[in-house]
This record gives structure tokens, C-alpha cells and sequence, in this order.
């Protein structure tokens, strides 16, 4: 390619060596072994490859309306081709009275059939009419450059006539690919390329989905036996304080899900090695119970603890429970955010360099280097996925050796998700509900229920009870959303009289103090109602709370509506969850309502969300460190996955540092892929 085609495959798509060139896989294949009579297009049908001289090219239109027009015509008829973008580049590369190989998707305007921005090349003697074609993804501006699908499937067919099975290293040692039926690498991109037959294109996308779900479980896999060498703090025994609080303190009975959580943490606490675990509970399950009772064991050992968490509200909320629960024992607990200064910061910087505080809890502020424990062994996570890698590794300079990680998340993780996100931690689940609660109803209904509705939440407030009324504010800088937020607060104020009913509202425009505020009214159950976007998403903690309200739910995903209920059930009350959507919503919406109404089991809705809408979008790839797959898709490829997992495992048992020298190709490749991703050593 010139210089500039080449400038621009680079800033388009990233292509700037052989070998990106051969990992742009085509997304599908068309058929352009068939010509077309010009007289005979049937427009039914989508593409059509038609051969005819051009003629009357000219430009149409003013301004954005530009476009530059020819005519095709064979004995049969004549047809328009139509360019909007690029019509310069185009007129200059035409010629009149010229015969050309035109393929293209047919569109009607007006009546009349026509072809925009066709794929088009000159008809000379020695061009052959293409069979099967590889159609790659490409850019408006590559092919206003004249880059079409058909200049790409040149430059790969050149490239696989310069390259040989020797210059596609193998990576799968031979046992793996004979127990599980792989062909070659070489062969594999050959036929992704230019599939003679659909069983060969079936087998190409099998290997290569299998080498990339296999690479990202051997880097997992990997991870892990770092994390089972990585030295950590040894916590001999369970003492006096957690057997006392265990008996005498504990406000409720365990459920059998958190005493096999605490004796897995337990477990690990007393190997000697350092422990990277995430515990998952659903929203009301007990996290912090168990959280609490882990850093107990930690300070039986001689040790401090801290607990970690994304935001003031949810930090303070955990501060007053774990404070609460260990009063009368005498054991000082406190809070360490952005917001406490002066003499009382420096207070809590003494206490925890000398050792005299044993239990912290706080925001990020727990990671500033002015922050020095005297012997920190356990610090817990809350909802690890609003924390940066970065910020995380900052704990594990706290002390001589790395403490013991506890990661906890009320957001349910799919298996096959977990497997690709955490599977370098050890995962327990809390898959139980503390006994006396009663699972939420879910109620879906329509904006013209709204009188009956609005009715019911009072009738659940004159009984002593409190609402939540939470409005999509998707962006908070989005006017009309703002808007929508402040008409639905003075429409709640119509139906709450004022005089008898107290309303807080909660939102992200606010000063950090005066949302504050208002939270803490309606946590004190000074406020009846709290209207608010979904700041309060995670973490909030009001037992009297009874009904949540989500207004435009057909706004929000499932994942985002189960963790918005979970803000009610937390009290021995029946409690209510309705989903208020528009008059008129999308299948897909209808269906999301269906599901959230069916069931409160957050797994279940953590698969269906992956189904609907794929593991980006769920959890940010760019964020969480998801390996980017270009074929392999963990919901649909989810048996290939677990294929995968179980092969990395035996291999690694068989040959951990994969030294014998069937494995060296494979070692060098996660080491090129290990250089793309340099955390590995933090949970």
C-alpha cells in the first residue's frame, strides 16, 4: 500500500503490520461468483454483482446535499450509482465509457432502483470474477479513500501467498489439540480468511475462539499460583474476641451460608499464604456481618483491620453498623474520609501508626500515603469494581508483607463471567437471606396507573413506613433528565401534602454536604419520602423503608433495577418494588419487566442481563480488565469456556512454569500478552 492508504489503515483500524492484517477477521462471507443482468435485478434482492459501461457522471445537489451520480448499463438495462461521501475522490477516479465490475446493496428512491457507494473495480482482460468473499469490517473514511472490501481481500490474498505454515507459529501443544479436535493455527487462519466449504469456516472460528477463551484462562490461571505463592500473614487461632462477640454480641443467628464463608476465610487465613478472596451476597444477604467478623480474627492475631468502601454515604453507613456491634465489647472503631480534618484526622493518624486503633473504616482516603497502620493484616473491599486497579495495589504497601484481601460485591456475578473476571480469586457466595425476611413484590405497571400508584405509596407511609421514588438521571449533565427529576419532585410534593408528609431529595447537582444532609434525614426517618436518581444505588441501609418506586423503568437494565430493590426488604415488613415504565416500550424493555417481576434471585438476573447485553456493556471492559475477545463470546461460548478452564488447570498442574519444550511457544505468547496487563500481582 502508498504511504497514505497505509497512514490511514493505521488510525482506522489499527493495521499496521502483516500480522494485524491477518487477525482482521471478516464478520461474514458473500457470494460474488454470480453476475447480474442489469434487466433482471429483482429488488427484493439485498447485494447484486453487475458488469456495465459508466457513463453521464456528474454531481447533483448543493451543499450537504452533494452527491455524485453515473450510469451502469449492459444490453439489458441501465442502473444509478449514487456516492455521497468521497464524490471528489470518485469523479477524479472514474472514467466514461468504461467497462467495471460493480457489487453493491440495491436501495429504492423515489421508485427507481439504485446502488450506493458500490464496491467497484475496471474490468480488464485478466481480472477473474471472485468467488466466495471475505467481507471485513471497515470505515466511512476508507472507503470514501477508495479502501473497499474488495481492495482489503487483495491485500489478504497477497498476504497468504507470501506466507507459509512455518510462519504461523503453533501455540497449542499437540495433545491439546488432538483431545480436543483443533486443526492447526496456520490452517485455522487460512480458512477464517477464505473458507472453501462452511464445515472449514465452522472449524477456523472453533480453533481460534478456543485459543483465545484458552489464553485468557492460562493468564487467570497463572495469576492464581502467584496468588498461591505470595507469601501472608499467619493468623494462628480464633480468640477471645470473636468467640465472645460470636456469643454474646451477635444480634442474629448465622445462616449456613455465612458460618461455610467465614470457615473458607478462616481456612485461608492460617496457611501462611496471603488470601484474595471475593465473597458475593446478594443485596440484605449479611456481607458485613461477614466481613466484620473476618477482621475479628484479625485483630485475635494481633492485627489491624480496615474496611473500604466507594462512597461517604456507604462508608459512614458501615461505620455506624460495625461501631454499633462491637459497643458494649469496648473495641473503638473509626471513620476515616475526605471530610473529617484537622485534630480529629491526626487523631486517627496517631492512633493507627501506634497501633491503639485496631478497626478503621473509610473511603479512598484509607490509600493516602499519610495513612501508616502499625500492622494492618486484613483489609475488606466493598463493591471492588468502583475501585482502580492502581488504588487497590496502594494497600499493599501498608505493611512489610501484603495483607490479606477480602473483595466484597452485592452486584451477583454470572459464573461464566467470574470465571473470566475473578477467576484468580477464591469465590465464595452467601446464597442465603438472614431468616424473618420476606422476598420483595415486584410489581410492573403503566404511566396511566399513576393515580393508584402514588395512592398506594401513601397508604404504605400512613402505616409508618418509608418510600424511595428514584428517577433515570442517566447523565447527570442531561438537561431533560434534570428537568424530568425536578417536575416529578413538585408531582410527588402534589400528591404528599406538605403539611403532613416530608419530602428529601437526592441528586447528583447538589453540593456533596446538602446531599449528604438529605440522606441522613431519611436514613433518621426524619423524611417520608426520598426522591432521587440512582445515587442510591449501592449501600443504603434503611430497615423502615418498604416501597421503591422506579420511575421510566424501562430506562434502566435489569442489573441497575436489582440493586435499586435491594434497597427495601431490609425490615421484618412485606415490601414492594414497582416498575412505572411509559405507555408505549420496546419488547426488549417489556421482557426486562417480565424478568424482574419472575424473580429476586440476583444470579438469575445477572445471567439474563449477560444475555441481553453482553459483557462490556455489563461491566465496562476497559474498567474491570476483561480480556478483549474478537470471536469468543462468554454467554454463547460459555461450554468452550469451561473446555478451556479445565485444560489451563491441567496443563499447569502438568507444567506450571511451562518449561518443557512442547509449551515455550505458548509461554512467549502470555508473555507478550502479560506486557499488555501488568497488574497481575493485585486482586
Amino acid at each position: 500500500m502508498g504511504p497514505q492508504r497505509g497512514d490511514l489503515l493505521r488510525k482506522e483500524l489499527e493495521i499496521s503490520t502483516f500480522e494485524d492484517l491477518l487477525y482482521h477477521y471478516p464478520y461474514r462471507y458473500s457470494d460474488r461468483s454470480q453476475i447480474t443482468r442489469i434487466g433482471f435485478i429483482d429488488p427484493r434482492t439485498e447485494y447484486v454483482q453487475l458488469v456495465g459501461t459508466i457513463i453521464n457522471i456528474i454531481e447533483e445537489g448543493e451543499g450537504r446535499k452533494k452527491r455524485l451520480v453515473a450510469t451502469l448499463y449492459d444490453e439489458t438495462g441501465r442502473i444509478e450509482l449514487l456516492w455521497f461521501q468521497g464524490a471528489q475522490w470518485m469523479k477524479k477516479s472514474l472514467r466514461e465509457n468504461t467497462r467495471y465490475i460493480v457489487y453493491g446493496k440495491l436501495s429504492v428512491f423515489n421508485g427507481v432502483v439504485n446502488i450506493a457507494h458500490p464496491e467497484i473495480e475496471l474490468q480488464s482482460s485478466d481480472t477473474s470474477i471472485p468467488g466466495r468473499q471475505p467481507v471485513y469490517s471497515t470505515t466511512e473514511k476508507l472507503r470514501i479513500r477508495g479502501i473497499t472490501n474488495r481492495s482489503f481481500a487483495k491485500l489478504t490474498q497477497a498476504l497468504f501467498e507470501k506466507i507459509h505454515q512455518g510462519d504461523i507459529i503453533e501455540i497449542l501443544p499437540d495433545d491439546i489439540r488432538s483431545r480436543y479436535r483443533l486443526c492447526s493455527r496456520y490452517q485455522a487462519l487460512c480458512w477464517l480468511h477464505y473458507p472453501d466449504t462452511e464445515e472449514h469456516e465452522r472449524m477456523a472460528r472453533h480453533r481460534m475462539k478456543w485459543e483465545e477463551l484458552f489464553l485468557s484462562q492460562m493468564m487467570i490461571g497463572r495469576l492464581r499460583l502467584q496468588h498461591t505463592i505470595q507469601r501472608g500473614w499467619h493468623f494462628e487461632k480464633v480468640g477471645d474476641t470473636f468467640n465472645d462477640f460470636y456469643k454474646n454480641h451477635l444480634p442474629f443467628e448465622l445462616t449456613n451460608a455465612q458460618k461455610r464463608v467465614l470457615k473458607e476465610i478462616r481456612q485461608d487465613t492460617a496457611t501462611g499464604k496471603q488470601m484474595n478472596r471475593l465473597l458475593q451476597g446478594d443485596v440484605g444477604s449479611g456481607k458485613t456481618i461477614v466481613a466484620l467478623m473476618s477482621m475479628l480474627l484479625a485483630l485475635d492475631n494481633g492485627f489491624q483491620a480496615c474496611i473500604m468502601a466507594p462512597t461517604e454515604i456507604l462508608s459512614q453507613q458501615h461505620f455506624f453498623s460495625i461501631a454499633g456491634l462491637l459497643q458494649e465489647m469496648g473495641i473503638e472503631v473509626r471513620l476515616l474520609t475526605g471530610n473529617v480534618k484537622g485534630k480529629v484526622r491526626k487523631e486517627i493518624l496517631q492512633q493507627l501508626a501506634d497501633g491503639s486503633l485496631r478497626i478503621v473504616v473509610g473511603t479512598h482516603a484509607l490509600l493516602e500515603d499519610n495513612v501508616q497502620f502499625k500492622n494492618l493484616g486484613l483489609a475488606v473491599i466493598d463493591e471492588q469494581h468502583r475501585f482502580g486497579v492502581g488504588q487497590r495495589a496502594r494497600l499493599w504497601s501498608k505493611n512489610e508483607m501484603p495483607p490479606h484481601i477480602l473483595v466484597m460485591t452485592a452486584t451477583p456475578i454470572p459464573r461464566t463471567l467470574a470465571m473470566t473476571l475473578y477467576g484468580d480469586l477464591d469465590v465464595s457466595v452467601i446464597d442465603e437471606l438472614p431468616p424473618g425476611r420476606q422476598p420483595i413484590k415486584t410489581i410492573f405497571t403503566k404511566d396511566g396507573q399513576r393515580a393508584k400508584v402514588m395512592q398506594f405509596l401513601r397508604k404504605e407511609v400512613d402505616k409508618g413506613r418509608q418510600a424511595y421514588i428514584v428517577y433515570p438521571l442517566i447523565d447527570e449533565s442531561e438537561k431533560m433528565d434534570y428537568e424530568s427529576l425536578m417536575a416529578g419532585y413538585e408531582q410527588v410534593k402534589m400528591w404528599f401534602n406538605e403539611n403532613k408528609y416530608r419530602i428529601a431529595m437526592v441528586h447528583g447537582k447538589q453540593e456533596a454536604g446538602e446531599r449528604q444532609r438529605n440522606m441522613q434525614r431519611f436514613v433518621a426517618g426524619e423524611a417520608h419520602v426520598l426522591v432521587a436518581t440512582t445515587v442510591i444505588e449501592v449501600g443504603v441501609n434503611v430497615p423502615n423503608a418498604s416501597v421503591m418506586l422506579i420511575e421510566s423503568a424501562e430506562r434502566f437494565g435489569l442489573s441497575q433495577m436489582h440493586q435499586l430493590r435491594g434497597r427495601v426488604g431490609r425490615g421484618a415488613e412485606q415490601s414492594y418494588c414497582i416498575l412505572l415504565a411509559g405507555s408505549k416500550i420496546s419488547e426488549e424493555s417489556y421482557k426486562r419487566m417480565k424478568i424482574m417481576e419472575s424473580t429476586t434471585d440476583g444470579f438469575k438476573i445477572a445471567e439474563e442481563d449477560l444475555a441481553m447485553r453482553g459483557p462490556g456493556d455489563m461491566y465496562g471492559t476497559k474498567q474491570s480488565g476483561l480480556m478483549k475477545f474478537k470471536l469468543a463470546d462468554i454467554v454463547l461460548d460459555s461450554a468452550v469456556l469451561e473446555e478451556t478452564r479445565v485444560a489451563a488447570q491441567q496443563l499447569l498442574t502438568q507444567d506450571p512454569s511451562l518449561s518443557a519444550t512442547p509449551h515455550q511457544p505458548l509461554r512467549y505468547m502470555l508473555s507478550q500478552k502479560g506486557k499488555e496487563s501488568h497488574w497481575g500481582k493485585i486482586s
